[in-house]
């Protein structure tokens, strides 16, 4: 039995750009189980560009399971977007989890948005001035929420929904001066605390697709401009190497803009 996962991040919708994902997105029921955006969903997140989102991924025919990005937090109005998406019937996940029961079993899915803060050996530590501490809590909280979340889910399959990295891997194409704002390893220490089967996330534009935590597991970075795709789809199953999980393209793509 196989659960196949839909994933895609960084659509930066709003009405420039608001349709053209929809003609690939009406293939999802016969392709895939559950559709999971890794954040950055708007441009500047505002309530009008949620109601973009909304149009676009609401009524799909499958569940769509969300986390925001730093972009759907630029103008403050993250509870107004939030309730947009769950209008549409969109889940929103932060520090939270679902479980899905698909045809190839219980799925389990863990998100939040995460935050920067840097990977072993040149990461910010919680000392010094107050807004370093601040801000190295606020990576650490973050981390804390997800592993929670992963470890309270009763499932067969379990995965790990993030909009910032959880390994320098799919960073690498970016310049080495922002990796702190692209992730934190404190991410992927949660996912590995839990039976984490796959991990995705966005953020990282220029990064790469395929990276792998300390402990194993396989990470994918799924923001648009990286996979270049309406989205990619992943299978996950008893009969396949869970520990060589890959992604299979769709037909359809959604159209590059400036």
């Amino acid at each position: 039995m196989v659960i196949r996962i839909a994933a895609v991040g960084d659509v930066h919708l709003d009405d420039d750009v608001v349709g053209r994902f929809r003609p690939a997105l009406e293939e999802l029921p016969d392709r895939a189980d559950v559709l999971l955006l890794a954040g950055d969903l708007t441009r500047h997140g505002t309530e009008a560009e949620a109601r973009c989102v909304a149009r676009e991924f609401g009524g799909l025919g499958v569940p769509v399971i969300a986390v925001l990005g730093n972009h759907d937090h630029q103008c403050d109005q993250v509870p107004q977007v939030t309730g947009v998406l769950e209008e549409a019937g969109i889940t929103v996940l932060e520090g939270t989890g679902v479980v899905l029961d698909c045809a190839g079993g219980r799925l389990g899915v863990a998100g939040v948005k995460g935050f920067g803060g840097g990977f072993a050996g040149r990461c910010a530590s919680d000392f010094g001035e107050p807004e370093m501490k601040a801000f190295v809590r606020t990576t650490t909280e973050s981390a804390e929420r997800l592993s929670a979340a992963l470890r309270s889910l009763d499932c067969d399959m379990l995965v790990a929904l993030t909009h910032y990295s959880p390994v320098p891997d799919t960073l690498a194409g970016e310049p080495l001066e922002i990796y702190p704002f692209l992730g934190c390893y404190q991410l992927g220490q949660a996912i590995d605390d839990a039976p984490t089967t796959l991990a995705l996330h966005g953020h990282a534009h220029q990064g790469s697709e395929r990276g792998v935590t300390p402990g194993g597991v396989r990470v994918r970075n799924v923001a648009h401009p990286v996979i270049k795709q309406a989205y990619s789809i992943f299978y996950l199953g008893d009969g396949l190497d869970q520990a060589d999980v890959s992604p299979v393209g769709t037909s359809g793509t959604a159209q590059p803009w400036s």
